[in-house]
Order: C-alpha cells, then structure tokens, then sequence
C-alpha cells in the first residue's frame, strides 16, 4: 500500500479500461505459469517490518515523512497513518541461514531509526498494537500525505462502521475511514514458491497460520483495554469496513478466505477480479502487456495494484522482476516484540509449510475448522484450543501450545530440507521453545504488565521499550511488578499464558 499515485481522479471509462486488462490479464498469466524459467529460481525470504513512531512514554509521533528523509534510507516507507513506518528488508536465499541474516537487517533499520527519529522525539515501537492510541489518532488528520491512501479510503466509502472486539475488556469504536488500519502493525513474511508447487504451498500456509499466531501473539491491549491476544486481527478485517452483515465472508477485502485452493494462483488472481471491484483502477501507460526487460515476462501493473487492494491473510503476489516468479504474502504475524522474535517466528512459520507442502496434497481438515482455529488463536494465544487433523481419524482439538511443542520437529525437518543450516534451525526454532516452554509470548507479557501497573498504558509502553531495545526475546523478559498502594509488589515469573 506504500507507492504513491500520479492519478486521484478516475472516470468510469478508466474503470472500464482497468476491468478489461484485468480480465486479459489472466490469459497472460496463464501463458507465464507453463512458460519454460518462469518462477525456478532459488527460494527466498523476504519480510516487511511495520512499526509505530513513539515517544519515550508512548505518545504517537506523527512524522515518519521527517524520520524516512533524516534515514535517508529507501528501505523505509511511510504506512497509512503518519506514525507509521514500514521496513522493507532485502530478499534473502533461503539457505544456508536466512533467518540470522532477516534478523541482522531488521536490528540495523531499527536502529536507522532510532537515530534518524532522535531528533523528533521519536523511537521505533514493535508490537501488533499500540496501547496508547485513542480514537482521535486514528482519524484522516492523521493520514500519511500520499494519493494512495485517500483514494484507497475514498474508495472504501466514508460510511460509519462499527468496530468491536470482546475479550477480557470489550472495546467500541465508530469509524468512517480505513485510517483506524493504522492502529495495527504486522511482520510480513515473503516466501518466493514454484507455480506448480502453489495450490499445496498455500494450502499448507492456511493451516500452520493459526498454530504459530497463537505462540506469536503481541497485540492484546487495544486503545487502552485488554482485549484478544491478537486484537489485530479483527480490528485490521472491520477497519476496511467490508464487515456488514449483508457482506459475505469470501466477498471481504480482507479476511482468511473461505475453502482449500485447487487451482493454484490462477484461482486466486480469477477469484480476486470476478468478485472484487477495482479500488484504484490507473492505468499504466503505454502497452500495458509490455514486459520489464526484452524477453522477460509482462509487468502486469493492472494485476498487481488489483491484488495489492486485497488483504487476504495469506495473499498471492505476482513479480516480473527478473525471469518473473510468484510469492505467498504471510500477513498474519504481528510485528515485535523484537527481531529475535519476529525471526524465530518466521523460521517456525516457514518451515511447518514447507514440512507440510511436501508430505500432503491437501489440508485433510475441513476448511471451515481451519478458519475457525486462526480466529480462535487470535483471541486466545496461547491458551487457545486448536484443531487438527488425525489421519484417517476426525480431527481432535489440542491445546496450542502442546501442538506447537509437537509441530518444533516437523518444522526443524521442513528447513533442514530446504538446505538450512542445523545450527539455523536449532538457534531460531530453540526461541520458539523456550517461549512455549515458559508461556510467556508478547500478548501474554503485556498483558500481566498491564495489569500490575494499574492499566497504566504509558509506563506499560515504557517497559516495553526498554526491554525490546535491548534484542533479548520476549520469554526471557523479567516479570512486571505490581502496583500495590504505591509500593511495588512482585508478580513473580508465570508458566501460564493467561
């Protein structure tokens, strides 16, 4: 969502115009997913690292346009709201370690922006959402000065919609734009896969979403109140305002989609223009089939903006760069609490895919128990009850975190076979181990702080900040001290994740 437009105004013959590339747009593909070179290269990783500007006590600071000049630094791009900034890491093989070199990057830009947010106020804050936020933040006022965003929101309708999450503090709030999007920051996960290789790829990514969302909740304190582990994620679906109830699942812009692919990203791309009506619909100049380079394949810009205007959890991405290949957008992590997380993450995610893409053809899970185990993971982390599939057996239901402690194996196996290096896979998924192994995920951290502080969202964003800066992951943080008539107590180091 992050380049800016040279058009705001669009006509309905541009709409017309826009469609009917689209629809010829699918012939083209068609052609490049059986062409000879097209998407063999090696495999490889990328990862975008969103982050809200803070001050030191958790004030948004609304200058990510003065933060990205004083970086000087074009990995940096503003998001939808002006205390949003977006990392863009560099692509990496994904052997031998591409994980120790995600997470190198990850610490160096975010020390890139301490510096150049220095002299603004301003400090990098990596968590899923930002407690101090209040509804006013999340206006148009606040939107980051791009075309890209107003005509994407003008678009969406300026209508009121109602955004709610219950958990252990219900939250309600009254919106007429998608900047209250901007309340949410992910760590998004770019994993290059071979067209023939993309029904069960995808497939394999829509069931292992949920298992590794539980253990990598960070987002469970929503404008101020205690809520889902992963308040992100309903709060991310409604602020697209696409969740009336006359609005069908497989109808919204954004959500986990509504059954198991069989037809590889050429269902996804038919699916994406027949159902869903151009958001921005620009044109691109001259022959638009035209391809990057003599004998490389199509740019197809019109495709690309299409699919970039849907935020499927698990979204298909189109690149003509080079010979051309195809990715799988992994959008439903949060970002945070550090890149020692957000990489142990990555490399439980990846490889529980790739174990899994290789030893089934299908989800062998009926789709609707698959949707409702990531929705059940985001709200209840940790403590969520998951289920899975039993071979020949009915699915059973087991706690997330026995089931992750069960997956480590599968997941050190599916890296290990794509040519990851044993001291990778044994240094990154170890975090995740010892994360299950104490129950203390971000979600579970912040909220036992909260809680100890007296619900003071301030000093909760303080102490976060200072133990994030400091690289150790989340599980090794110490516990909070209560707030017990202006002394301090010890809450001691929990086992639970609730």
């Amino acid at each position: 969502m992050g380049r800016d437009l040279p058009q705001r105004d669009f006509t309905d013959e541009d709409r017309e115009r826009f469609r009917a590339r689209l629809r010829a747009s699918l012939g083209l593909l068609d052609g490049l997913l059986t062409s000879p070179g097209f998407g063999a290269g090696e495999p490889t990783l990328g990862a975008e690292l969103e982050m809200f500007l803070v001050t030191r006590d958790g004030v948004p600071v609304p200058r990510n346009e003065e933060v990205r000049r004083a970086a000087a630094d074009p990995r940096l791009v503003p998001e939808v709201n002006r205390y949003n900034l977006e990392a863009n890491l560099t692509p990496v093989p994904l052997r031998p370690r591409p994980f120790t070199a995600l997470h190198d990057e990850a610490d160096t830009l975010l020390e890139a922006v301490r510096r150049a947010g220095a002299a603004h106020g301003a400090e990098p804050y990596c968590a899923g959402l930002l407690p101090t936020l209040r509804p006013a933040d999340l206006t148009r006022r606040n939107m980051s000065p791009r075309g890209r965003y107003a005509v994407i929101d003008d678009a969406l309708g300026r209508a009121g919609r109602g955004l709610r999450v219950s958990g252990e503090q219900r939250l309600r709030m009254r919106s007429d734009t998608f900047c209250a999007q901007g309340a949410a920051s992910s760590w998004q996960i770019h994993l290059t896969v071979r067209p023939e290789e993309f029904t069960r790829v995808h497939n394999a990514a829509q069931l292992m979403t949920a298992p590794v969302l539980a253990v990598a909740a960070n987002s469970p304190l929503l404008l101020g109140r205690r809520a889902w582990d992963e308040s992100r994620i309903p709060w991310y679906e409604q602020a697209f305002g696409q969740h009336r109830r006359r609005v069908a699942p497989a109808d919204r812009r954004s959500g986990f989609g509504h059954g198991w692919l069989r037809g590889g990203v050429r269902e996804l791309a038919e699916e994406a223009v027949r159902r869903y009506a151009p958001l921005v619909p620009l044109c691109s100049d001259g022959d638009w089939d035209r391809p990057l380079r003599p004998g490389g394949p199509p740019a197809l810009d019109e495709l690309r903006l299409h699919l970039g205007t849907l935020w499927w959890w698990n979204r298909p991405v189109y690149d003509p760069a080079g010979d051309g290949h195809l990715r799988i957008e992994l959008r439903a992590l949060p970002s945070g609490p550090t890149p020692a997380d957000m990489v142990a993450n990555t490399a439980l995610l990846t490889g529980l895919i790739l174990d899994r893409a290789a030893r089934e053809p299908g989800g062998e899970l009926p789709f609707a128990l698959a949707r409702e185990n990531f929705y059940t993971a985001a709200r209840d982390g940790m403590a969520a009850r998951l289920w899975w599939p039993a071979g020949p057996a009915a699915p059973v239901r087991l706690a997330a975190r026995d089931l992750v402690r069960a997956l480590l194996p599968r997941a050190a196996a599916g890296l290990a076979a794509a040519g990851v290096a044993d001291d990778e896979v044994q240094r990154w998924l170890g975090v995740v181990e010892a994360r299950v192994l104490t129950g203390r995920s971000g979600a579970h951290w912040q909220r036992r702080t909260h809680r100890a502080l007296g619900s003071d969202d301030r000093a909760t964003v303080r102490r976060y900040l200072e133990l994030s800066s400091t690289g150790a992951p989340v599980h090794s943080w110490p516990a909070p001290q209560a707030r017990v008539r202006g002394k301090v107590k010890g809450t001691g180091r929990g086992g639970s994740s609730r």
